[in-house]
């Protein structure tokens, strides 16, 4: 891994948290590109909408804590990660899952363009 490609994963990966610990699905949706593929524990979406929604029906307290485990650049514009994230909640048991994200650079900002989450075993 290097510095800079996990400097562009947090950068992108920190908005993505703060959004989701504060419940804000429309500024979680704001963290993902206009065709981003988002694939959740749900059935899979396309663009922020499917996002928002998708947190929305998060419940409130839920959390997010990750752990980037490798990284890949795959072009100028473009960053693959792969983490371990704990989601937490107020009123069940943690969820461990691995994540697989792509960020696109748009402009001067990185932008979840992939997500996919597998639960751990």
């Amino acid at each position: 891994m290097t510095s800079t490609e996990v400097e562009i994963l947090r950068a992108a990966l920190d908005q993505w948290k703060s959004a989701v610990d504060a419940h804000e699905p429309k500024r979680v949706a704001s963290c993902f590109t206009d065709d981003a593929i988002f694939q959740g524990l749900h059935p899979y979406s396309i663009g922020p909408q499917g996002v928002a929604d998708y947190y929305e029906s998060q419940p409130i307290g839920m959390t997010a804590a990750y752990d980037i485990r490798e990284t890949r650049r795959l072009g100028d514009d473009l960053v693959l990660g792969y983490l371990n994230v704990d989601f937490t909640f107020v009123d069940r048991p943690m969820v461990k899952v691995y994540l697989c994200v792509i960020v696109r650079r748009i402009g001067d900002v990185w932008l979840i363009n992939h997500y996919q989450v597998s639960r751990l075993g």
